[in-house]
């Protein structure tokens, strides 16, 4: 079991962290850097104008955002 150092506001302490737990906490901000990075190149498209590819039904296909 791996420990990890958390900061409060009292203080810094040392938790055990599960293996499963580091698995599902990786599984979690891989999944909101996936979503940060969607929006970014959406608002890039927009200012530029371009379209954005997504996969509709099997099929790849250009929107515009």
């Amino acid at each position: 079991m791996k420990k990890i150092r958390v900061k409060t506001t009292v203080g810094e302490t040392s938790v055990a962290v599960s293996p499963l737990q580091q698995s599902q906490d990786f599984v979690e901000a891989v999944g909101r850097a996936l979503r940060r990075s969607a929006r970014t190149a959406r608002r890039i498209a927009r200012m530029y104008g371009t379209p954005i590819y997504v996969l509709r039904d099997g099929k790849v296909v250009a929107e515009k955002p």
